[in-house]
């Protein structure tokens, strides 16, 4: 599956997909894998992760940024931080449109793709 399959019907999804692809890209290597569930970023273990809400739950949001970091962030921004193992705080990000893949996201990416190594 590509990524333009996993978007199917949600152009806003597909561009803010796109958006984070950039700033990921930007940070150097990173492999992209297409799954069901979401599209992951990854170096020697998965860093970031974009999916579909709407596929699980009720939700007109068009794509939420889940990062995975030894530590947790406090933001208004972060919608939810569970922690699924010792030392690995998710964050779960709503965004609405690219322009909030902003210098914040790109810092929370930079952190994430580093812990990944």
């Amino acid at each position: 599956m590509t990524p333009e399959q996993f978007f199917d019907g949600s152009p806003a999804g597909l561009a803010l997909y796109r958006a984070l692809a950039a700033a990921v890209g930007a940070l150097g290597p990173a492999e992209v894998r297409v799954g069901k569930a979401q599209i992951s970023f990854r170096r020697r273990k998965g860093f970031a992760y974009v999916w579909r809400p709407g596929q699980y739950v009720t939700s007109s949001v068009p794509a939420v940024l889940s990062f995975g970091l030894p530590i947790r962030l406090h933001s208004p921004r972060i919608k939810q931080v569970v922690q699924p193992a010792p030392n690995v705080w998710m964050h779960h990000v709503e965004l609405w449109e690219p322009a909030q893949v902003d210098a914040e996201v790109h810092s929370w990416l930079e952190a994430a793709y580093a812990n990944a190594g």
